[in-house]
């Protein structure tokens, strides 16, 4: 019998799209942070802002503390530079590869609250006149945005406020399909957060009694490397990230299955704390793989790395084509729902 009803998963579902809504590259993540408090405060939660404007809860239980982190903050680029034609030259927030943006519609958000639309483009976009455009490879050269406004050089451009700093959204073309997929830009890691409120609504519900104290944390620079390396509650014995699962042409993931890692670019997760988590999800029947991701980091690693004496995990819903346009699927929440459910009660 499972623990999780569809209506959670809903909840998950439906935080997941309105997260993804918002804008959040790293270092831009006020309205996303106030998203996730005031959903946790709405819950009857009292959750508290960490000096790094992490949002962290604790959900209960006493003794030997668990920590659940998902990262609020995404992929996005920041202007470094306004090219003479009156476009921009931007740096990357996080890694992605450029022809991932080419061609997608975005945001630029100035340092005095003003918004504009672009798009990225090719310098040399038109294959009418530029017979180079598919062979030519892409950097941060040559991929620019270009804005939605009647500019053609650099001071037009700075008239209207817009410099070097100023931070770049991407348009997340948030789509939840009839058959249960939820593509968009961002669930790496909108999805989790989603999965961590819904689970925060869940015990709230059924009022289950947890073995040990239970926090939440939502970290807001996971993308640059160091989102999970303060935060933690006093005595913290265990974080398990909560993240997307990578896919793989020779990983067990899929986008409809909940991801548990055992190892990625930065060693072997907690042999018992990983072991635990796939007896679980054998015993529940789950769909779930347990995978090794060869490029991947997460706040559970960037933990340890900050000298937090702790055992480190790390699942997530399985999601396709991580780091560009992704997919995943209700049931990849629901399992991962289920999955968390289980261990927390039982741990």
């Amino acid at each position: 019998m499972n623990l999780i009803d569809t209506s959670v998963r809903d909840r998950a579902v439906q935080a997941t799209v309105e997260l993804c809504k918002i804008p959040s590259p790293t270092g831009f993540t006020r309205q996303a942070e106030r998203y996730v408090f005031d959903a946790l405060v709405a819950l009857g939660y009292k959750p508290e802002y960490t000096v790094k404007r992490s949002v962290r809860v604790c959900l209960g239980g006493q003794g030997r503390p668990l920590v659940l982190a998902a990262h609020v903050d995404t992929l996005g680029a920041m202007v470094r530079s306004i090219k003479p034609s009156g476009s921009l030259r931007v740096a990357k927030l996080g890694g992605f590869p450029e022809n991932y943006i080419e061609g997608e519609n975005c945001t630029i958000h100035t340092r005095a609250g003003k918004t504009f639309s672009g798009r990225f483009l090719l310098d040399k976009p038109a294959v009418h006149v530029n017979k180079n455009v598919g062979t030519t490879a892409r950097d941060d050269t040559n991929i620019e945005v270009v804005i939605d406004e009647p500019v053609s050089k650099a001071d037009e451009v700075k008239a209207l406020g817009i410099g070097a700093g100023d931070f770049v959204s991407f348009d997340p073309r948030t789509t939840l399909t009839d058959s249960g997929y939820i593509k968009s830009r961002h669930l790496d890691d909108k999805a989790s957060a989603g999965i961590l409120l819904a689970l925060a609504g869940w015990l709230k519900d059924t009022k289950r009694e947890l073995q040990r104290s239970v926090w939440l944390l939502f970290t807001n620079y996971e993308e640059v490397g160091h989102g999970g390396s303060a935060g933690l509650p006093d005595g913290v014995e265990e974080i398990l990230s909560v993240d997307m699962g990578a896919i793989g042409e020779d990983l067990g993931t899929d986008d409809r299955s909940v991801s548990i890692c055992a190892k990625d670019s930065s060693g072997p997760y907690d042999l018992e704390l990983t072991d635990s988590l796939v007896a679980i999800a054998k015993e529940a029947g789950l769909r779930y793989a347990l995978d090794v991701y060869p490029f991947y980091g997460s706040d559970a690693d960037t933990s340890l790395r900050a000298g937090y004496d702790i055992r480190h995990g790390l699942i997530g819903p399985g999601v396709q084509a991580s780091h560009g346009y992704e997919r995943t699927h209700r049931d990849a929440i629901q399992a991962t729902l289920e999955l968390l459910a289980r261990y927390i009660v039982k741990a």
